[in-house]
């Protein structure tokens, strides 16, 4: 993306951005569709036959009925199906109940409003003892500029270090790890202790409707527990000091918060997904990211869909989905997760047996 382009992105972004994860579309990797007029952009990437967009188009709302219609007239005239992953609200109002399309439901994300964010006494039991914890091992937050984040290597460290235990390969599309190369119009809250940064935060900004999305909390190390608790309540209070009045931690899939009798899932994917829920804990804590999420009280939780050009929502379309958000095959993403995923496991059980004190024969290598 040239310069010239990028200026382009930001200014729309910046006007219009109503999707939560409308700034992922500068993400790496993403292309941009521009409308005839100059007055909309998406960002999607191509794959299997396929436009995946991430999110929706940025634009008025009063436009985005004939920007859709010109930017899938575009994709049928280069024969490419568009799909919309991370569908809410108006976009999914206005696709969702076409003939032409199909839709299903991906799970929901929390939602507050800041200036209702509630003081500590008023928390949970269990959220204050982690706030305190974090507190009495002498845990501090404090916003730093953008500009100092980007270039901290203290902070590639911790980023580093939290990327080293994710159970799978680092995703990208919507999720794109390396955020701190980009922090253009974020905000970046940082968890120290001893003035050493052990865990940070950043915040998307979502211009149209006055709010943020929490968009990566991550903590090192040696970050003691309850950091990212603290994290999440400093952000939050700055953000409600900034004026916000709207907040999200993102997407939780599957969340149970999500259930949408109207758009009821097919069998297929329906019985793919009870899979994966049952089963994929060693990849992705589906239950673990919602149990956290809802220690913080949301005040409501918002249906996140996939919508499809096609009668019926296909798995060729998931997968094209899937693929976007992999470096390279989705089959070869989840290998890659099963080898990583058995280090792991050999660490955890070698280190178990070495603090019992027994001697270990083979020292898992990477």
């Amino acid at each position: 993306m040239t310069a010239f382009d990028t200026d382009r992105v930001y200014e729309l972004l910046e006007r219009h951005a109503w999707n939560v994860t409308a700034y992922q579309i500068v993400n790496p990797g993403m292309e941009h569709w521009f409308s005839a007029g100059g007055d909309a952009v998406i960002g999607y990437m191509r794959r299997c036959g396929k436009r995946v967009v991430a999110g929706a188009p940025v634009c008025s709302e009063e436009r985005l009925s004939a920007v859709l219609a010109e930017w899938e007239a575009d994709c049928a005239k280069h024969r490419e199906g568009p799909a919309y992953f991370g569908a809410a609200g108006r976009l999914f109002d206005r696709l969702s109940r076409r003939d032409d399309h199909s839709t299903i439901n991906l799970g929901a994300q929390p939602v507050w409003n800041p200036q209702r964010w509630p003081e500590p006494g008023s928390m949970r039991a269990s959220l204050r003892a982690q706030l305190s914890r974090a507190r009495n091992k002498g845990v501090t937050v404090r916003e730093w500029g953008v500009r100092g984040a980007e270039s901290s290597p203290e902070l590639r460290r911790v980023l580093s270090e939290w990327l080293a235990h994710k159970p799978l390969p680092s995703l990208h599309f919507l999720v794109e790890p390396q955020t701190l190369s980009n922090l253009r119009d974020k905000r970046i809250f940082v968890a120290a202790r001893n003035g050493i940064p052990v865990g940070f935060l950043n915040a998307a900004p979502v211009p149209a409707r006055n709010g943020w999305l929490t968009e990566q909390f991550v903590r090192g190390a040696n970050a003691p527990n309850g950091t990212v608790e603290l994290l999440v309540d400093n952000a939050v209070r700055a953000l409600a000091a900034g004026g916000a009045e709207y907040v999200t931690m993102g997407l939780v899939p599957l969340s149970s918060h999500s259930r949408d009798t109207a758009y009821r899932n097919p069998f297929w994917l329906r019985f793919v997904l009870a899979w994966i829920r049952a089963h994929g804990r060693r990849f992705y804590n589906f239950a673990g990211l919602e149990s956290f999420k809802t220690k913080f009280n949301p005040d409501t939780w918002e249906p996140i869909y996939a919508v499809s050009k096609e009668r019926h929502f296909s798995p060729g379309t998931l997968y094209a989905v899937a693929d976007a958000f992999s470096d390279r095959s989705p089959a070869s993403m989840l290998l890659r997760g099963a080898g990583k995923a058995i280090r792991e496991e050999w660490r955890r059980i070698n280190g178990a047996r070495q603090r019992n004190g027994h001697e270990c024969p083979v020292s898992s290598t990477e």
